[in-house]
């Protein structure tokens, strides 16, 4: 698995959440993660039927974006890791913070009652796909938000840190599919 940090500015309106997005875009084929910062507009390109139909768009005005690619697993798999990676951005913050200060219910992430993510999980004909979104910022979302600033901590090096951990958790998935005997 690969991971990169784009460092240039990307804002996010949703259509990015395709398969080979990192291939076609910055060359980087295979199960991956890229992370990178911009504002964050999705409207049109809403995946969640559910926020759709009651027209809660997402919106902020600056975020650190997660988007992972695996292939050959389904749906279900790709949301449990991205489960994974929303507690490793739960984990990364705590341990920022030096004590535990993020609620996790189900795949977001609260600071008392403001919201500090956004994140779907869902299949392409050829893989399936995570977009997390961090708030750096407190300002531009329809809801009351939180954002990484509040907590004083660098928005790249975190991206670096969670991306980090995350392909630390890939490889241990893997080495721990192969390291058991079967059972007869």
């Amino acid at each position: 698995m690969k991971s990169k940090f784009i460092w240039k500015k990307l804002d996010y309106n949703g259509e990015q959440l395709r398969s080979h997005f990192a291939y076609k875009s910055f060359s980087i084929s295979g199960d991956c993660i890229i992370g990178f910062i911009g504002a964050c507009d999705v409207n049109k390109n809403m995946v969640d039927i559910e926020d759709s139909k009651a027209r809660k768009y997402i919106k902020s005005d600056d975020m650190v974006h997660f988007i992972v690619e695996h292939f050959g697993i389904d749906l279900e798999r790709a949301i449990l890791r991205q489960i994974i990676l929303i507690s490793i951005i739960k984990e990364c913050i705590d341990d920022y913070c030096g004590r535990l200060i993020l609620k996790r219910s189900g795949n977001d992430l609260y600071f008392g009652d403001k919201k500090l993510s956004v994140s779907i999980a869902t299949s392409s004909p050829v893989s399936c796909l995570i977009h997390v979104g961090i708030n750096i910022l407190e300002s531009g979302a329809p809801i009351p938000i939180v954002g990484l600033k509040r907590f004083k901590i660098n928005a790249k090096k975190f991206a670096n840190k969670v991306m980090k951990k995350y392909l630390s958790e890939m490889d241990h998935i893997a080495f721990a599919r192969c390291k058991v005997e079967a059972v007869k």
